[in-house]
């Protein structure tokens, strides 16, 4: 039977009793919610160690009657039946427990920046691009998350060309950031006479929201422009330079914004946007360097993967990165079922790390 680090367990125990114990005294507004949302995070990995250690204690008193000789046969026969059950439950427990002590991504919490992009495929891939924008608002809602659209380039029957929002709700990047890549689609289009089925594809950038403190970001390095808005927007559009352009120069990121009238909100949200790219970016960078090899069993997460084809005619949804597929493409699509996706992607990229922890 595998074991757990009991000292890492001996020390999570002692870090929930502290900030219990930090609880009863006086605190700032502040330290009192920096405190209960770590408990709110250890609560259930306590509850864990707790139930794993009174089953192994179980087994241990179990054991020790086994191995008296004075156990009566009725008591040894009951010991017996009890036992395998008792080591099977452990062994779950053990697991469930290993999952939650692995190394837990920093941004997981974060809010997300959802950037779709219709890719190859004319006005089809507009279209399925506002397909998946609908996909992710509908799963967003079921999670009880708050999307914000930033800025819209619609498309010329309809969808997007490009679209950008804010999702907020704790554990929006836990959730999303495998979600990044090629989303493919295959339908018969509307304006299709013969029935042909077209192929079309949309990019999907997930960047969880970065802070001053995650990335710094110095005001020699930027190149700001201001311009007046171009398309639709009447007097306004023609009299004031509300439209920001902002270039972060050792990068060369270069961000858009001209949604709103204040010159003020396009500039801090092409800021908010710049922040979150250029700390994606350096991610990226990092990371690659750390493994040329990282891609792993669920992808690189990299925008250039085709990570998933939407199969209209057969009604089906398959993640090329895990070789899953569901018959559910309606209810994956409303938002209903992405959540299965979700959760196989989230399994497999633990199962690799507790590999790698076990090769290590």
């Amino acid at each position: 039977m595998s074991q757990l680090p009991e000292a890492k367990l001996d020390i999570l125990l002692a870090r929930h009793a502290t900030l219990e114990a930090e609880l009863l005294g006086q605190v700032s507004a502040d330290n009192y919610v920096r405190i209960t949302r770590e408990l709110a995070e250890l609560n259930p990995v306590i509850e864990a160690v707790k139930t794993y250690r009174a089953a192994r204690s179980e087994l241990s008193d179990i054991d020790a009657l086994l191995a008296d000789p004075a156990t009566d046969a009725e008591m040894r026969a009951m010991a017996e039946d009890e036992r395998p059950g008792l080591e099977t439950r452990i062994e779950d427990l053990t697991h469930r427990l290993r999952v939650a002590l692995l190394p837990r991504d920093a941004m997981d919490d974060r809010n997300v920046v959802l950037e779709i992009r219709a890719g190859t495929g004319g006005d089809e891939a507009s279209l399925f691009a506002g397909d998946l924008f609908r996909m992710y608002e509908r799963f967003a809602a079921l999670q009880g998350w708050k999307v914000e659209v930033i800025s819209a380039s619609e498309g010329t029957v309809g969808g997007f060309k490009e679209i950008v929002a804010e999702v907020q709700g704790r554990g929006a990047y836990a959730k999303l950031k495998f979600e990044s890549g090629v989303h493919r689609v295959q339908r018969v289009p509307d304006t299709e006479a013969s029935g042909r089925i077209h192929t079309s594809a949309a990019t999907v950038a997930v960047l969880p929201e970065a802070e001053d403190v995650d990335i710094a970001i110095r005001d020699t390095e930027l190149r700001i422009e201001t311009m007046r808005a171009q398309g639709a927007g009447g007097q306004h559009v023609n009299k004031t330079e509300s439209a920001i352009r902002i270039t972060h120069i050792p990068t060369g990121i270069v961000v858009n914004m001209q949604d709103s009238r204040s010159q003020h909100k396009n500039r801090a949200s092409a800021m908010n946007i710049l922040r979150s790219r250029v700390y994606d970016a350096e991610r990226q960078r990092a990371d690659t360097e750390r493994s040329a090899d990282r891609r792993g069993q669920v992808g690189s997460g990299d925008r250039s993967e085709r990570i998933r084809t939407y199969n209209f005619p057969q009604g089906r949804v398959t993640d090329h990165r895990i070789n899953l597929t569901l018959y559910k493409l309606p209810q994956v699509i409303a938002g209903e079922a992405l959540g299965e996706l979700i959760d196989a992607l989230t399994t497999e990229h633990q199962a690799a790390q507790l590999a790698a922890e076990g090769a290590a």
